[in-house]
């Protein structure tokens, strides 16, 4: 998810062209109720933008890793944020964010990410 709507289209494009289903969310607190809503295991991968309206990604990861469902503590969450810094990188790994790219993302290394995660499902290299 990504608070820019512009990005979060042309992100959308790029997975689905590579075998992903995404769902989008509008900011942290929407991707809660969706991943709450959800069947158990039904993401394998949640990309949380770190600043967003609402509820920023920090406080829906935490959230989403504080649910009593077992994919809640499994399902990896990838920060995706402008601040490449160490500190903003540990704040997002202390969460309980998995990996972090930064903005603006190359999305070779954002399919390799999740290829990496997803164990490679649905997911194909993008060519040039």
């Amino acid at each position: 998810m990504e608070d820019n709507e512009i990005n979060t289209y042309v992100a959308k494009l790029i997975l689905e062209e590579v075998g992903c289903v995404v769902t989008t969310a509008e900011n942290g607190q929407d991707a809660l109720e969706q991943f709450e809503g959800s069947a158990p295991g039904w993401f394998d991968a949640i990309l949380m933008d770190v600043r967003m309206p609402v509820m920023n990604g920090i406080e829906g990861t935490r959230a989403i890793r504080a649910l009593g469902r077992p994919d809640a503590a499994a399902v990896p969450i990838i920060a995706m944020t402008a601040d490449a810094f160490a500190e903003e990188q540990k704040r997002t790994l202390d969460a309980g964010m998995n990996a972090h790219l930064s903005k603006p993302l190359d999305m070779d290394k954002l399919v390799r990410t999740l290829s990496a995660f997803c164990r490679g499902r649905a997911l194909r290299q993008i060519r040039s």
